[in-house]
């Protein structure tokens, strides 16, 4: 059975003004990758209710699991649990425990729960609670989409509430071979290469180093008797 597959959506105006260089998709996908969870496709849209109501709709119809990142903090801007509850058609309100837990925290830190800090306890009717042992203010999972914050050490948190509640398969692995040769002068091989062993993803990324080019040739898939011969072949095409 191939893997599950997996979709990622970045929400935030402050990650395409070039603000804010978004951190989430790489610890996503390196988390994923060895969850057995195939990271397939990421999408980046604006604080704008329409655009993330498609994207959610879009995603969840295509994948198998959907993460999202930012917009459910307690600011006028922070729409994503109100997109999420338009997409799906669920009504949303406070939940007694989001504000039990809002409460206590903020109750230990001294600090009001103010009416924008209990916007954070609004959870669309239907979703489950993502454990947010970092700053408290949880995120949600509803059907297939799982809905984050933004600030990479809090979204790193969620992840790791999430991830052993899913089904993953197996874990990709992956072997670097490293040539100081152009990708035109690789190119054939590499096609070659890729129509033998079909069942394994090969990519070819140059690079420019001091002076001298060449290209790291990266071989992935799921078995790693597979990735060793394919490995092994290449050397020897490539004479190295």
């Amino acid at each position: 059975m191939p893997n599950p597959t997996a979709a990622m959506l970045v929400i935030g105006d402050e990650i395409l003004s070039g603000r804010t260089r978004d951190a989430n998709m790489y610890f996503l996908a390196g988390e994923l990758t060895k969850h057995g969870i195939n990271l397939a496709e990421v999408r980046i849209v604006s604080d704008d209710s329409a655009a993330i109501v498609a994207a959610v709709q879009a995603l969840s119809a295509g994948y198998d699991q959907v993460f999202t990142s930012g917009g459910i903090g307690p600011t006028h801007d922070d729409i994503t649990a109100d997109c999420i509850s338009q997409a799906f058609g669920a009504p949303i309100d406070v939940r007694d425990d989001a504000r039990a837990l809002l409460a206590a925290h903020y109750e230990k830190t001294g600090k009001e729960l103010n009416e924008a800090r209990l916007r954070m306890a609004r959870i669309p009717d239907g979703a489950t609670l993502i454990d947010n042992p970092v700053s408290v203010a949880p995120g949600f999972t509803l059907g297939n989409v799982h809905v984050m914050a933004g600030v990479p050490m809090v979204f790193q948190a969620m992840v790791a509430s999430v991830l052993p509640t899913l089904t993953g398969g197996q874990p990709m692995l992956s072997q670097t071979l490293r040539v100081l040769r152009g990708e035109g002068d690789i190119a054939p091989t590499l096609g070659a290469l890729a129509e033998s062993y079909d069942d394994l993803s090969i990519g070819c990324y140059p690079f420019q180093q001091d002076g001298t080019f060449g290209a790291n040739i990266v071989i992935r898939g799921t078995t790693g008797a597979r990735i060793d011969a394919a490995m092994t072949q290449l050397a020897r095409e490539l004479e190295l």
